[in-house]
């Protein structure tokens, strides 16, 4: 009862920190994303989207996150503060892994810059970039990592199958959680070099997409398993501190 208590006070910790900074973050100057608007190309007051945000983050986020955690317990994955479960094993790891995640996107994005059309892929300035990378790190994860993965399993494999082919079925929903998570990220892209439709873009631009992300998610999905939800988003975050604060500071 005690640990349950303490992983829901962490989780709600996450989900309010996760509901601020999408608010703060509507203030932030986002460089050349599509989400840089001037004032009078806002739908409302950017306090009005603030509180808009942040109240979606919390309903809609936070309801999904909770569910999700219902599923993974439901289907053995980690708990979020597992006994089993070190704290090296919680953090370090997952920083392990982040890093050298991060290095690998710049990597692939500097070799893929020669060749698929648009050079080099934008980043949010600093320090919207920090904030974007937390947001990141719990919200992508909640929606394509812990709720979307364990309800997936727990439907086809625990549900449907009777407890059958559990780690298959894992394998499977994660890989199609990464395509979705992937292209999910077309969209801002699309908007940002006036793409009307999928098949104008690249297609090697969007192998790297598809690549990057999908990288990053097998990875998460593994984390989220063995480690926890934690781990899982500290994979993602330190991935983009790599990626977007870093690497964004450096070449941009």
């Amino acid at each position: 009862m005690v640990r349950v208590k303490r992983a829901m006070k962490i989780y709600m910790g996450l989900i309010v920190a996760l509901a601020l900074l999408a608010g703060i973050n509507v203030f932030l100057p986002q460089g050349n994303f599509p989400s840089s608007l001037p004032d009078q190309g806002l739908p409302a007051p950017r306090p009005v989207l603030a509180i808009v945000n942040a109240f979606i983050m919390l309903i809609f986020y936070g309801g999904l996150g909770f569910l999700g955690l219902i599923f993974s317990q439901k289907i053995g994955f980690a708990e979020l503060w597992d006994p089993k479960v070190s704290n090296k094993e919680r953090f370090l790891f997952p920083m392990e892994a982040g890093l050298c995640i991060g290095l690998f996107f710049v990597l692939s994005d500097k070799i893929f810059s020669r060749f698929n059309s648009i050079g080099i892929l934008p980043h949010p300035p600093f320090p919207t970039s920090l904030v974007v990378s937390a947001i990141a790190g719990i919200g992508e994860e909640i929606v394509f990592r812990l709720f979307f993965i364990p309800f997936w399993v727990w439907l086809i494999s625990y549900l449907l199958l009777k407890k059958r082919w559990m780690n298959p079925v894992f394998w499977i929903v994660s890989i199609f959680s990464s395509f979705i998570f992937a292209m999910g990220h077309l969209p801002s892209i699309m908007m940002l070099y006036g793409f009307k439709t999928i098949s104008e873009v690249p297609a090697l631009l969007m192998v790297e997409v598809l690549l990057l992300n999908g990288v990053l998610s097998i990875v998460c999905a593994y984390h989220l398993r063995k480690y926890g939800f934690l781990a899982s988003v500290g994979v993602h975050f330190w991935t983009d501190i790599v990626w977007h604060v870093i690497w964004g500071i450096l070449y941009f």
